[in-house]
This record gives structure tokens, sequence and C-alpha cells, in this order.
């Protein structure tokens, strides 16, 4: 598939998630691996990604460089990347994982009982799922499938560009 329709599809993917997605987002709490409290408004004034992704699951594995590639360039900027470990696994695993894959955006777990299913921002339909927020707070898109760092600057762009 040539670049210009892949990108696109692509487009296509995220804004058919847009118009169903649009919604203000709770002030939605998680927890660290070490066990603090981080509330989605703590980001508020950056775009948030929030990535939902297990260590078992093949395509979250494949798609974790890049969202750090994004992290790196915009956390000092417009966005961050918040990594959802949706798993049950013990805390020391998953920073385990992560230092053997030198993941350093921030990895957070979903506060209360992990039921396959469900998240604060609706269906869980699959892994890896990821989530648009704006600086205001509200989700725009959501996604299930692997995203990379070009296609969440094309989102951002183009959802900017929209305003």
């Amino acid at each position: 598939m040539n670049p210009i329709k892949f990108s696109l599809l692509i487009s296509m993917v995220w804004m058919a998630a847009l118009s169903s997605t649009v919604q203000a987002a709770a002030d939605i709490e998680f927890e660290t691996l070490d066990g603090k409290t981080v509330k989605l408004s703590d980001f508020r004034g950056k775009w948030v990604v929030v990535n939902y992704w297990a260590t078992w699951c093949p395509p979250c594995r494949v798609e974790m460089p890049e969202l750090g590639f994004f992290y790196d360039a915009h956390k000092d900027k417009n966005a961050v990347v918040l990594g959802v470990n949706y798993e049950d696994n013990s805390p020391s695993q998953v920073k385990t994982f992560l230092e053997q894959e030198d993941i350093k955006f921030p990895i957070v777990r979903q506060k209360g009982r992990i039921d396959g299913k469900t998240t604060p921002f609706g269906p869980l339909r699959g892994l890896p799922t990821t989530y648009m927020v704006t600086p205001k707070g509200e989700v725009v898109a959501a996604r299930t499938g692997m995203v990379d760092q070009k296609m969440l600057e094309e989102f951002i762009r183009k959802y900017d560009a929209k305003k």
C-alpha cells in the first residue's frame, strides 16, 4: 500500500473513532507500580496518549518503542504517553519487563478490578488499545490495534488544525 493511501486509511480509522468517542474524561485515577495515585487531570494542558497494554501481548510489545519515541519527542512540549498495564502480574514483574525493554514513559495500572472487558473510557475490544485525550481533558478518539509515532503526531496535527 502506498504511503498516501496508508495515511488516509489511518486518518479514517482515527476519525471514525473520533465521531463516536468525544466525551469529557472524568478525573480518572490510576496507580503507579509503586502504589501512588496518578490522575488524568495531572496532565491537563497536554495531549495524553492513554495506551492499554500487557506484557504477554505481541502487538503491544512491538509498539512500545514507538510510544517511547513519541514520548521522548513530546514530553517537554505538548503530549505525554500513559501506559496502562492491563494484567494481574506483580508490579516487580512489570518493572523487570520495562527495564529489559528500556521503556521510560510512565506506566500505571487501572484502579479497581480488571475484568478484561472495560476501562474507565469504555469497553475494551482488545489490546493494545489507545485513547487520545485533548489538553482540555476530552477523549476524542480510540483505536484498538498498534499505533506509531507518526500516526500519533499526524492525529494531533489534524485535530489541532480543525480547531
